[in-house]
């Protein structure tokens, strides 16, 4: 079955085609296609890119008069253009669909459907950037690819619906809880996908199996996943909750936006472009929300690069210990996404600090892992793990779930 795959982020439009048969237990086959749309660094023009499976990426620039007008250009390439891999459009069997907030009411991934579109669009006031995109990722889809092709929507807060009250509901007035004020977590596709990687990779039956996904990506979370099911996240009400980022501040106290809004003048949008575009990462160290270039600005004795870098490692510990603590224990870590996967000193420093855990690392291991292995000492009595991010992929698996689940 191929699957073509679309993941809207704020500034991004990514694209893959899979081929999604029996779920296995292996690395998921590599993707026939993969394409991206990026716009923002130059006004009116987003850059499109795409390649066939083991070919180098083809690039062109367009003009576009909004983000919307990328999307097409995106899905044609698949069977139009120098990178096409199908002969027509008629060769997709389904697309499935990223859609970061589902709200209360997608619990689970769901075929769209005029109900479906509803909720996306109910939910575009908790995640603007991303939820207008993905409708409208949607909508393209459906009007170049027809009614006959099935559409599914994969919500990123959907793994994280299982959350106990304790965890999702927020000690301030109950009634902000009934108009939707509560934990939703982000990234679920994703600490989905690695909680069941994790337990494929070291032979685990998922009932009783305790594991801290920690995505570390620009933007980052952990998960504590218990029988296969999330019991508690680092992201809340919104993405900007928890842990530091690359740009996002992660938790802080809720007094700092109402001083800076009664003492020096700050609007809602002026807390909103700081909070999550001038903090974290780059905030502190005024270089950029990039770990690459911090952790090299910090080797060449740049001081706030350092501190950038030493504030991240110390609330990743201290999230992963509340993830612990929420687990009861903890039989394995993994680490994934692009800061999660490359960034070995981070891996260390938090094994270090939680050695009370029972977690020793490899060190040799850790300095190059190979992908999807295990990077623990033989002695640690908890397994750290490196996995690689397939987000595309869940999408895909869980579109075809859906789909045959419905024959």
């Amino acid at each position: 079955m191929k699957i073509l795959v679309l993941n809207g982020g704020s500034s991004t439009l990514k694209a893959s085609l899979r081929e999604a048969g029996d779920d296995s237990p292996g690395r998921p086959p590599a993707p026939l296609w993969e394409a991206a749309a990026e716009w923002g660094r130059t006004s009116g023009v987003a850059r499109l890119r795409a390649r066939r499976a083991g070919e180098a990426y083809i690039e062109n620039e367009l003009p576009i008069a909004s983000p919307t007008d990328a999307i097409l250009p995106v899905i044609r390439a698949v069977w139009s253009g120098p990178s096409a891999v199908l002969g027509s459009p008629g060769e997709i069997a389904a697309v499935g669909h990223r859609i970061v907030h589902g709200g209360k009411a997608c619990r689970e991934a769901a075929r769209v459907t005029p109900e479906v579109k509803e909720q996306i669009r109910a939910c575009i006031e908790f995640a603007p950037e991303h939820n207008q995109l993905e409708l409208e990722a949607i909508e393209a889809a459906e009007s170049i690819l027809g009614p006959a092709v099935p559409q599914v929507a994969v919500f990123d807060t959907a793994f994280h619906s299982t959350l106990p009250l304790p965890a999702k509901v927020y000690p301030v007035p109950y009634e902000w809880y009934e108009q939707g004020v509560a934990r939703y977590g982000f990234h679920g596709t994703s600490h989905q996908y690695a909680s069941r990687r994790a337990a494929q990779i070291l032979g685990r039956d998922p009932a009783g199996f305790r594991v801290v996904t920690c995505h570390l990506g620009n933007g980052a979370s952990l998960a504590a996943v218990l029988d296969g099911k999330c019991v508690d996240t680092t992201m809340g009400f919104t993405p900007l909750e928890g842990l530091m980022m690359g740009t996002r501040s992660g938790s802080i106290d809720p007094a700092i936006p109402i001083y800076l809004v009664r003492n020096r003048g700050y609007g809602a949008d002026e807390l909103d472009r700081a909070l999550n575009k001038e903090s974290g990462l780059k905030g502190v160290s005024g270089i950029s929300g990039d770990m690459r270039e911090i952790v090299a600005a910090a080797a060449e004795g740049n001081e706030r690069a350092r501190l950038a870098f030493e504030i991240y490692a110390y609330r990743l510990v201290r999230e992963i210990g509340g993830m612990a603590a929420s687990l009861g224990g903890i039989d394995a870590l993994a680490f994934t996404a692009g800061i999660g996967e490359n960034c070995p000193p981070l891996r260390r420093i938090a094994c270090e600090r939680l050695a009370f855990l029972g977690i020793a690392l490899d060190r040799q291991k850790n300095r190059a892992p190979e992908m999807d292995t295990d990077i623990a000492a033989p002695e640690s009595r908890v397994r750290v793990l490196v996995i690689h991010a397939e987000e595309d992929w869940e999408i895909a698996h869980e579109c075809r779930r859906v789909i045959t689940a419905a024959l």
